[in-house]
């Protein structure tokens, strides 16, 4: 398997998800992003520059800003999106998470997919579908950007969920649905939503060669 492929969804073990913590991996990761979108891309390369200087860029203790991995978590019919209401920011998000260190982000976004979900057989198309670099202004820290590369995770069938600590609710949406959400649904989201329901129905369905 390789890391262009656009069909290829692992699980947990996979060889390709194995933790690193070279800084070259989500450099190669970015620049081999699928993003499809000239923001998307505009985000990329911000990232990009960012992790050329600075060293620690996978680890919390980068001030400034720092990477994380999100999953769009999508259903097995590639219909619906799972969202979640996030406890400390108020909003509704995708799940992901903190490098803390690890910069195979594919893996990042997994756990994090896995643990803010409670699903199991989770599996992640390990290509980067968007980038979205934003600040965050969580309670009691001083605001710092979130330098987020976002990879496609699909749920297999009859899958249910279960929140944990991280928020308040989490629900199945179809892209037409981001409009009931409220607080609404930032146009970073929306625009991740776009992208991975769009890439999960070229899974299940293949465009013509």
């Amino acid at each position: 398997m390789t890391a262009n492929s656009l069909t290829d969804l692992v699980g947990e073990g996979h060889p390709v998800l194995a933790p690193s913590g070279d800084l070259a991996l989500a450099g190669d990761l970015l620049r081999a992003a699928k993003v499809g979108d000239p923001e998307a891309a505009a985000y990329r390369d911000e990232v990009l520059a960012f992790i050329a200087t600075h060293a620690d860029a996978a680890h919390r203790s980068c001030i400034t800003g720092h990477l994380t991995g999100s999953a769009l978590v999508v259903d097995s019919t590639a219909t619906h999106t799972l969202l979640m209401l996030h406890r400390k920011l108020g909003r509704w998000f995708q799940p992901g998470g903190h490098a803390d260190g690890d910069t195979n982000l594919a893996a990042v976004a997994l756990k994090e997919a896995s643990e803010e979900t409670g699903l199991t057989g989770l599996r992640v198309l390990p290509v980067v579908i968007d980038v979205d670099v934003h600040t965050v202004r969580p309670p009691a820290e001083q605001p710092h950007l979130h330098l987020d590369t976002r990879f496609l995770v699909m749920a297999p069938p009859d899958a249910v969920e279960e929140a944990n600590e991280e928020s308040l609710a989490l629900r199945w949406v179809t892209e037409a649905e981001l409009e009931e959400l409220l607080p609404p649904v930032d146009p970073g989201t929306r625009r991740l939503v776009a992208r991975g329901l769009a890439a999960a129905a070229d899974i299940l369905n293949p465009p013509a060669p």
